[in-house]
């Protein structure tokens, strides 16, 4: 069972980094999963500036710093990315990340 109450720093936990892979330029990305939460998880993610697609998961998550958009590529609908938006991803949506400042946020995916 876990412990009753945990705390990270997210804006200072350290993040692994990897490439990107098929992205445009030198783009890295990596997260932290700090544990499940109900039939999901949750944790860090961070990626560098660039250009990258992916398919999501289903997930909400809370951007705490950089700038850039991520636009669902199935309906052209685009959001702006900035400090304290929250971000809800349907799991299958095809997306294409634009990263104009290194972003971190804190995620929850089931």
């Amino acid at each position: 069972m876990p412990p009753a109450m945990e705390t990270w720093s997210a804006p200072a936990l350290p993040v692994p980094l990897e490439p990107v892979e098929g992205a445009d330029g030198d783009q890295s990305a990596g997260s932290v999963d700090l544990g499940g939460f109900g039939d999901g998880s949750f944790g860090v993610w961070t990626i560098t500036a660039g250009t990258s697609t992916d398919v999501e998961v289903d997930e909400v998550s809370v951007i705490l710093a950089g700038r850039g958009a991520v636009e669902d590529l199935d309906t052209g609908a685009e959001v702006a990315l900035t400090p304290g938006t929250v971000l809800r991803l349907a799991a299958g949506t095809r997306t294409r990340w634009t990263v104009v400042e290194p972003l971190r946020k804190v995620y929850v995916v089931r």
